[in-house]
Formats: C-alpha cells, sequence, structure tokens
C-alpha cells in the first residue's frame, strides 16, 4: 500500500516556493539597511567589506538589486534603497534580530551570530513574529 508523502528534500521545498530573492539579496539588503542607521550612505567598498566579499561580487549583486526595483544605485555612487528596499531591509533586520535574540536567551549565550546567519532564510515571516512572542512569554517568566 502506497502512503502519500508530503515530505520533500530541501531543494524540493526551494523548487516548490521559488523565492524571487535569493539568501544573498537578503544578505545583501539587510547589511545594506543596517549601515543606513549608522551612517548616512552606503557606497559598494563599504558593503563588501562588511559582507566579507570582493567590491566586484559586491557590484554585481547591488546591480541585480537595482534591475529588481530595490535600491537605487548609479557607478561609483551611494547605494539608496527603494521604498521597497527599506521594507524589505527592515524586516530582514528585524528577523535576524529576533533570531538571534531568542537562540542567545535559548542557549544562554551572547552570541549565535553564526547560526542566525545559517537558519535565518529558511524562517517564515509568521514564525519570526511568534519567536518575538515567545521571547517576551520567556523574558516575563524570568521575572
Amino acid at each position: 500500500m502506497d502512503i502519500p508523502s508530503n515530505f520533500h528534500t530541501l531543494k524540493g521545498y526551494q523548487l516548490i516556493d521559488k523565492p524571487k530573492l535569493t539568501a544573498s539579496m537578503e544578505d545583501y539588503l539587510e547589511m545594506i539597511y543596517r549601515l543606513l542607521k549608522t551612517q548616512p550612505h552606503v557606497r559598494i567598498k563599504v558593503l563588501a567589506k562588511k559582507l566579507n566579499v570582493r567590491p566586484s561580487s559586491a557590484s554585481k549583486m547591488v546591480h541585480q538589486l537595482k534591475d529588481m526595483e530595490l535600491v537605487d544605485f548609479e557607478k561609483y555612487g551611494n547605494i539608496k534603497p527603494t521604498q521597497k528596499g527599506l521594507i524589505l531591509g527592515n524586516y530582514f533586520l528585524y528577523r535576524h534580530d529576533v533570531l538571534m535574540e531568542f537562540l542567545c536567551l535559548v542557549n544562554n549565550t551572547s552570541d549565535e551570530l553564526e547560526q542566525v546567519e545559517k537558519i535565518e532564510h529558511f524562517v517564515e515571516e509568521r514564525t519570526v513574529y511568534n519567536l518575538n512572542k515567545c521571547i517576551k512569554l520567556l523574558k516575563s517568566s524570568k521575572n
């Protein structure tokens, strides 16, 4: 008797979802947004340094983000997120921060950067918001 299976490999789920943004694109938007919180503009060289990539790789990705209308960028100029890019960047940074806080709380550590970077692209938006609620509950139960 054949039992229907809803299970897929990771690649299978990725093919079903067909995300428009790759994990790398999300990382770039998150970092652009993060940098803009502390400085007035972002340049390719700084972005590349923060993401530990070559400036040529950062330039190529920024051009892809520009083609998707997520950033405005002129050659040798500043990178400026569009309104849509700002919204996404804000969410990606929020997701990162929630996961960091949750994992640090659960693991009783002060830094879970590597783990957050590895999992943040696989967590659904509703889960992020629910994890934030869980953080608040866990913190209130400690008091």
